[in-house]
């Protein structure tokens, strides 16, 4: 059973479309076997944003929306090759995009396997751009069934946009897969975009490229991620507390600070260990200061009083001689230097 998703791209601009190429052609992710599972409808992978944007200058359209983004997946269920699931995904983009330009890269590195179809927006025939309606996906997905029909693949059972009372959801349209835990796909994603993200924007924009939402913003206390079938979870639910807002925060604060290569892990030495570092930093510093506050509240101990001085003395031989002592020679002395 294959699936369509269209990612939601804020800004897709041809600077935006280059990362989304570059992204979707890693070889990590689309070698199989030592072949590379990548193909091009009225372009060549390797040479595809030269030849995209050669036609987009050509008909002087270079902005606005400049690409459209789609993730074309089959359940982990389904006994199929990366090269079967290349070759659907390559007929599907001939059939919605005839004469548009299109990458098809085939991704074999996570559970299910999945293509991304990157979409030229202006034709290379005649320069029109394309449009999509809020019913342009619906219609994809119809002539997405045909062919997995075709190629004796299994199907959702049909849906009729007119006699449903409201659209169909991606999550009601892959309802079928969720055998599989939404939210531990989610976790995965997260790791492997973190993998490749020097800073936050580049994070969001790894997550958009894998069909998910990320509204991370400063008036909010925590991240929202949107998944592509369309469920939603803060970042405070996904069982780790590596993913909240704060740390993330210091991930990236590190990784700017000591700089970072693309999927190499974080040292012992790391971020993460420099937090916690700080945090027995100050648990150390709260314990000396309560300590402190419990030294200062004890009184000084008491002296006992010693009559040192001369007049005290002088006091106690006139008191001794009142009584009828007789004081011995040294005091007598002192009484005569006193007097």
């Amino acid at each position: 059973m294959a699936t369509l998703t269209r990612v939601k791209v804020k800004h897709a601009t041809c600077g935006r479309m280059l990362g989304a190429l570059s992204y979707v052609l890693q070889s990590k992710k689309v070698t199989f076997n030592g072949i590379r599972v990548e193909t091009g409808h009225n372009c060549t992978p390797y040479t595809s944003y030269l030849e995209m944007m050669a036609t987009k200058q050509s008909f002087k359209k270079t902005d606005g929306v400049n690409f459209f983004h789609y993730v074309h997946s089959f359940s982990d269920k389904e006994n199929i090759t990366p090269w079967q699931a290349n070759e659907i995904a390559r007929e599907l983009a001939e059939k919605l995009f005839p004469d548009n330009e299109c990458v098809i890269a085939t991704h074999n590195d996570t559970d299910n396997l999945h293509s991304h179809i990157i979409v030229n927006s202006v034709s290379f025939r005649d320069g029109k751009k394309l449009h999509m309606s809020p019913t342009s996906l619906q219609e994809q997905r119809q002539f997405n069934d045909e062919i997995c029909r075709a190629h004796g693949f299994s199907v959702l059972e049909p849906y009729d946009g007119q006699k449903r009372k409201k659209r169909l959801t991606p999550g009601e349209y892959r309802a079928a897969m969720r055998g599989e835990s939404w939210k531990f796909r989610l976790i995965k994603a997260i790791d492997e975009a973190l993998e490749y993200s020097p800073d936050k924007e580049s994070f969001i924009l790894n997550m958009e490229y894998e069909g998910y939402e990320v509204r991370w913003d400063d008036e909010h206390k925590y991240i929202l991620f949107t998944t592509p079938e369309g469920q939603k979870c803060r970042d405070r639910t996904l069982h780790d507390d590596t993913y909240l807002k704060e740390n993330l925060e210091k991930l990236f604060a590190y990784r700017a600070e000591h700089g970072f290569t693309p999927q190499t892990p974080e040292p012992p030495e790391g971020w993460l260990a420099q937090a916690n570092a700080m945090n027995k930093l100050a648990s150390d510093a709260v314990r000396l200061g309560k300590s402190i506050e419990k030294m200062a509240d004890v009184p000084p101990a008491l002296k006992p009083f010693t009559p040192a001085d001369s007049k005290q003395k002088k006091r106690e031989a006139l008191k001794k001689l009142a009584q009828g002592h007789k004081l011995r020679s040294e005091q007598e002395q002192e009484m005569n230097l006193t007097m």
